[in-house]
């Protein structure tokens, strides 16, 4: 077992790297499935998470020789199939038009147990969701991304991404509730 998981194959970035195609085809079959739902989680069309998802291996294995080990390679490029989902989702303009624009931020609270909801409830709820709202219930609850790093995905300050997660949690609860 490697001492350091962010060198998890780094044979394979490395040969990939140099050109290898064979290297690009394994790291790619590697990692095809999970990039594909963090696409599918944010887009919600099949087509659209195909598309993002061809482009963003394309970008990686471009920009490969900025790879640095300064996460894992799965990490890396889970953040260019992120902001190429978010990208997409603006160019559909999907996105809420304006969230610095939606009051103020709420005090913080503890998030609400979510395990006393039906799974079910949850994904009938979260598609109800409008997409600005899915947008920032997926990257923290699922993603695990924190407000300052949502801010800097969606272009929003972290006030902005705590207020609006409050919002759409709230409205979650909502929609799940009357259920």
């Amino acid at each position: 077992m490697e001492a350091n998981i962010r060198f998890t194959h780094q044979a394979l970035v490395e040969q990939s790297k140099a050109g290898d195609r064979n290297a690009q085809y394994q790291l790619y079959g590697l990692y095809v499935d999970a990039m594909f739902n963090v696409a599918m989680r944010l887009l919600t069309v099949r087509e659209d998470a195909e598309d993002v998802l061809q482009e963003s291996f394309v970008e990686a294995f471009k920009k490969l020789d900025t790879f640095r080990y300064e996460s894992t390679f799965g990490a890396w490029l889970k953040r260019i199939v992120i902001n190429r989902s978010i990208n997409h989702l603006k160019a559909k303009r999907l996105l809420l038009s304006s969230l610095e624009n939606e009051g103020e931020p709420l005090e913080n609270e503890e998030p609400e147990a979510v395990s006393q909801l039906e799974i079910e409830k949850i994904k009938i709820g979260l598609a109800q969701l409008p997409e600005g709202y899915k947008q920032i219930i997926t990257l923290y609850l699922i993603e695990g991304y924190d407000h300052v790093e949502i801010g800097e995905i969606l272009g929003i300050s972290t006030s902005t991404s705590k207020s609006q997660y409050h919002r759409a949690k709230k409205k979650l609860i909502q929609i799940v509730n009357e259920l």
